[in-house]
């Protein structure tokens, strides 16, 4: 893999280079499966940007040659720029453009609600059915916000109760073994950056995954931190991941309350958190319900029908 960067001098000049929401980027690291980044110029003088680009050699020799081609274009003219402007306030509610191109926005009400906590608060719990879209939404609220380098690394994470103590026995190597429990968080990736530069983001730390017990001891800072499927955490392990915050940090956590796994249900993490901490400011509780499900229309019906017919356990997991 290889790093080049170049500087560029103003603002201006970065907007000319990154086009509106910075789509020519974006086509560009769909087309030469590279990866930019944008930082403070590490000039003395500490004036401009500096923007690195990632990825196997040849390929970024022709994505800077694609940059310097645009450097060189004088500026869009005034009448395209508000064209353009009026689009960007169409999509005002997007919150990342997926790797196809295709504009994420919120689906309904209740994910509004959702991007707008995590917008707004240091520590955001979602709590409701699968299909929801909590685990993707966070996917990429987090990847926007990297973008806009309001932090420095995304940080995945979930309890791995299926494996228990039998994951050094699973094949292959960590990420290997990590991998079938983080799939859901894998998937929201590849649909949104895809899969080489996920690739690339992970072997950068850019991107860290890790089960939740490797978590002890650290302190996360400048990062976005995704605790997924936090129903089957212990309250030990919840106390541990939420004191895992450093400076400038943002955690989001994920869970339902219908698909607890550990042995006592009543134990779990996130029923204790929803009890202790729902009145404490600066954090923001999202409920989400079967309404709210995004997925194929049959998933509201079967969840119905459960509910329906095993009452009994599903208030035992409230």
């Amino acid at each position: 893999m290889a790093t080049k960067r170049i500087h560029l001098k103003s603002q201006e000049e970065a907007l000319n280079i990154f086009g509106q929401n910075d789509q020519n980027l974006r086509d560009l690291e769909r087309k030469y499966q590279v990866q930019f980044f944008v930082r403070p110029s590490t000039l003395p003088s500490g004036e401009g940007l500096t923007l690195a680009v990632r990825g196997r050699s040849p390929q970024v020799d022709k994505a800077l040659a694609a940059l310097e081609g645009k450097r060189k274009s004088p500026p869009a003219p005034i009448f395209v720029e508000s064209v353009e402007k009026v689009k960007g306030e169409a999509n005002k509610d997007m919150i990342i453009r997926s790797v196809s191109g295709h504009p994420l926005t919120p689906r309904n009400s209740k994910q509004a609600e959702y991007v707008k906590a995590m917008r707004d608060y240091d520590l955001v719990v979602s709590i409701g059915p699968a299909g929801t879209g909590k685990s993707f939404l966070a996917v990429a609220f987090a990847l926007a916000e990297l973008e806009s380098g309001r932090f420095n690394k995304i940080v995945l994470t979930r309890p791995v109760v299926e494996a228990g103590e039998k994951l050094g026995f699973l094949p292959g190597d960590f990420y290997e073994k990590v991998h079938p429990y983080l799939r859901p968080l894998y998937d929201a990736f590849f649909t949104i950056v895809g899969p080489e530069r996920f690739r690339l983001m992970r072997e950068d730390e850019i991107v860290e995954i890790l089960p939740l017990a490797y978590m002890r001891g650290r302190t996360l800072d400048e990062a976005i931190i995704i605790l997924d499927e936090a129903q089957n955490t212990t309250p030990e392990q919840m106390k541990m991941f939420l004191t895992r915050m450093g400076v400038r940090s943002k955690t989001i956590v994920t869970g339902d309350l219908t698909q607890i796994d550990i042995d006592n249900k009543k134990n779990s993490g996130l029923i204790l958190i929803e009890r202790i901490l729902k009145d404490v400011e600066g954090i923001s509780f999202v409920h989400f319900s079967n309404s709210d499900i995004v997925r194929h229309g049959l998933v509201q019906k079967v969840l119905k029908a459960f509910e329906d017919n095993f009452p009994a356990a599903a208030e035992t997991q409230k």
